[in-house]
């Protein structure tokens, strides 16, 4: 099990179209992803789960893989989100 902790900077958040490129990249492994936010903890390739954190910006979350290819989403999704999601 990896997890990484990053802090959302983009001006929208996770929500809407940033939330969909972060599902979409979560997808592309085998492994479980989760992404957790204070007390809480959701599937990171589920939309409602990752809507459902209310994430805005300047929100630290905490992205966990567990899994085969766990480094390499870890990676992946890490890189995604200090890009503000472009």
């Amino acid at each position: 099990m990896v997890s990484k902790e990053v802090v959302i900077n983009n001006q929208v958040g996770l929500h809407a179209r940033p939330a969909t490129f972060f599902i979409q990249k979560a997808n592309e492994y085998k492994c479980s992803i989760w992404v957790e936010k204070e007390e809480r903890r959701v599937n990171a390739k589920s939309l409602l789960g990752v809507l459902s954190l209310g994430i805005v910006k300047g929100t630290t979350v905490n992205i966990i893989a567990d899994g085969s290819d766990e480094e390499e989403a870890i990676a992946t999704l890490v890189e995604l989100v200090n890009s503000d999601f472009e």
